[in-house]
């Protein structure tokens, strides 16, 4: 298993965010993680991406502790934030170029590999253009170009297609599926998109209230649920109602910059 994860808590002083989960994920598996807003999916993605401290529980990324060994857990991961992320200033290349040198990876193969992954998100062409002209569809193509050039095992994508267009998030997911049959990465998602993690999704895990209330492949789940889609077995596990999200932009935006010192 290349993401094993026991016994999990996170209590902040007036919320007990993440409440004991267990889960684990198969080296080169397309793994969706759903949940209400507020349910814990984003403080369960900071735990495992060195953000967040647990406050009790066992991780265990790639064969590495998060608390004791986080620089290993880094260079195993890449990652799509929910927020955009990307510095508007400078161009793709450039954006690509100080990626690559933050995690150290060697300069020609770091040329190579930006030449690579550009030409695989169809962004080769505009390579010398500054990001702040680039459409949103852009932007998380190059996002996604940019956590992938460390050649990491683990790609998590937090909303990955969030705010897109249908046509859009059709090549987005067209790319990651080409990646994770082209190069066995495994690819662990939040999603609103219920259909995305119903067609793309190997696993689903539904998070709601802190605790794991489901577990199992799309089809077991709507078995489970005796249900037709898995949005209608992801109603019938949380309910119908509206919650909100306790983590605001400010928040991701602050531990972001925590995560590329």
């Amino acid at each position: 298993m290349i993401i094993q994860v026991s016994k999990l808590t996170k209590k902040f002083p007036d919320l007990l965010a993440v409440d004991g989960i267990s889960f684990s994920v198969e080296e080169g598996e397309i793994f969706a993680f759903l949940g209400p807003n507020g349910a814990g999916k984003t403080t369960t993605i900071k735990m495992l991406t060195t953000l967040l401290k647990p406050t009790s529980g066992k991780i265990l990324i790639n064969g590495f502790d998060p608390q004791i060994e986080p620089n290993k857990v880094r260079q195993s991961f890449g990652i799509v934030f929910q927020d955009p992320s990307l510095d508007d200033e400078l161009t793709a290349f450039e954006n690509m170029e100080f990626h690559g040198v933050l995690y150290k990876v060697p300069k020609d193969l770091r040329r190579k590999r930006i030449e690579e992954l550009l030409k695989f998100v169809e962004l080769w062409e505009r390579r010398k253009d500054l990001v702040k002209y680039f459409s949103g569809g852009m932007k998380r193509r190059l996002e996604i170009a940019r956590g992938l050039l460390h050649h990491p095992k683990i790609f998590f994508l937090d909303e990955p297609t969030l705010g897109l267009d249908p046509q859009t998030r059709y090549h987005i997911w067209s790319y990651l599926q080409d990646l994770n049959k082209k190069e066995g990465i495994t690819i662990f998602f939040t999603t609103h998109y219920i259909e995305e993690a119903e067609k793309m999704a190997q696993k689903v895990a539904v998070i709601d209230r802190g605790k794991i209330v489901a577990l199992g492949t799309p089809a077991l789940l709507k078995e489970k649920t005796k249900t037709d889609s898995l949005e209608e077995a992801f109603i019938a596990l949380t309910g119908h109602e509206i919650r909100d999200e306790k983590a605001n932009a400010v928040e991701r935006m602050r531990l972001r910059r925590r995560f590329h010192r």
